[in-house]
């Protein structure tokens, strides 16, 4: 009879409270893997963005660059055209003299009657002359123009490669910065992951094995029995006791973090599924967050920097027991401790 009375005990052994805390752990390791990546992103997001703003600049002086150059070059091929026009008025003003050089000496060899037509041929061609030293005067000024022109052009095709190298050497840069970016990103959440194992593990050392204090994943957890009364969020002299231990282990680890590092502290607070009404407390939800924040204040009384303390309220949402039983709802009754990026 006493086999038999063994066995109806052992067949009555309850797994599910293990597998509920095994799955919740998975489910925040999730949760953390999914916040990290959310925060990569919007510091990648908001460079790439900065850099976008650079690069919109770059491509807008390559288009003013563009059009100035279009410009300088018709304005090239009008003068060029100028100038062949005056060098062919110049070259029939050569003819011309040559012309009336030819009457002015047949003029002067003839006879005297024939003297005012070699005059009037020599104020001709005088006339030409100055018509042509013009036309040269007017050719030089053109080939001036034109030097003038080839060397804005040479040094607009210049700042116009420099703009292009500038800019495929900016994308580079961006590309750099992001894989650069999550290198870092990598390595501060390992150093966050690192210092959080050392402090829950400092933090066993301390608190020791109490009943109604445990790690759970990466939370510590303290059953709310260990610090508030029933249906309360004052601290009751236990619980400031635990909490002066966990003060002086958060100093420490103050000091130890790189200020480089955004962490903090958050502070959950939870309640069961039994609905509370009382003057103080219309809901679990506020109460588990007037709980959470007096574990805040206390903790700031005792040195840790309020700027490394954040307070919640989950009210009786996310239990680690689903059940209706006494333990199930002590088990729900809670403040979670969480060492986490900002």
């Amino acid at each position: 009879m006493a086999l038999s009375r063994g066995r109806r005990q052992a067949r009555q052994i309850d797994y599910w409270p293990g597998f509920v805390d095994a799955l919740s752990t998975m489910l925040l390791a999730i949760t953390f893997l999914l916040s990290v990546f959310m925060l990569a992103q919007f510091f990648l997001a908001r460079e790439v963005s900065t850099k976008d703003i650079v690069l919109s600049k770059l491509h807008k002086q390559i288009d003013e660059l563009t059009s100035l150059l279009a410009l300088e070059r018709a304005g090239k091929a009008d003068a060029e055209s100028q100038m062949a026009a005056l060098t062919a008025t110049l070259d029939a003003e050569k003819k011309g003299k040559a012309q009336l050089a030819a009457e002015a000496a047949a003029a002067a060899s003839g006879s005297s009657g024939a003297a005012q037509k070699a005059l009037s041929a020599q104020q001709r061609l005088d006339a030409e002359k100055q018509i042509s030293a013009r036309a040269l005067s007017q050719v030089d000024i053109l080939n001036q123009q034109i030097a003038a022109l080839r060397r804005q052009l040479a040094a607009i095709e210049d700042a116009l490669s420099a703009s292009e190298t500038k800019d495929r050497e900016s994308q580079a840069k961006i590309a750099d910065l992001g894989a650069r970016l999550n290198v870092a990103l990598a390595q501060k959440v390992q150093e966050l992951s690192r210092y959080r194992s050392d402090f829950f593990g400092r933090l066993r050392q301390i608190l020791g094995d109490r009943p109604g204090i445990r790690t759970v994943g990466d939370r510590f957890v303290f059953q709310s029995e260990v610090l508030f009364d029933t249906g309360q969020a004052s601290l009751n002299a236990a619980g400031k006791t635990e909490l002066d231990k966990l003060a002086s282990a958060v100093v420490e680890l103050e000091h130890e973090i790189p200020p480089e590092i955004p962490w903090i502290l958050r502070v959950d607070g939870y309640t069961d599924k039994r609905p509370i009404q009382s003057a103080q407390f219309p809901s679990n939800w506020q109460l588990s967050a007037a709980r959470s924040i007096a574990v805040v204040q206390y903790l700031i009384s005792k040195g840790v920097t309020p700027q490394r303390l954040a307070a919640t309220g989950f009210g009786s949402n996310w239990p680690i027991d689903p059940g209706d039983t006494e333990d199930a709802y002590k088990k729900n009754r809670r403040i979670e401790l969480k060492l986490t990026e900002k």
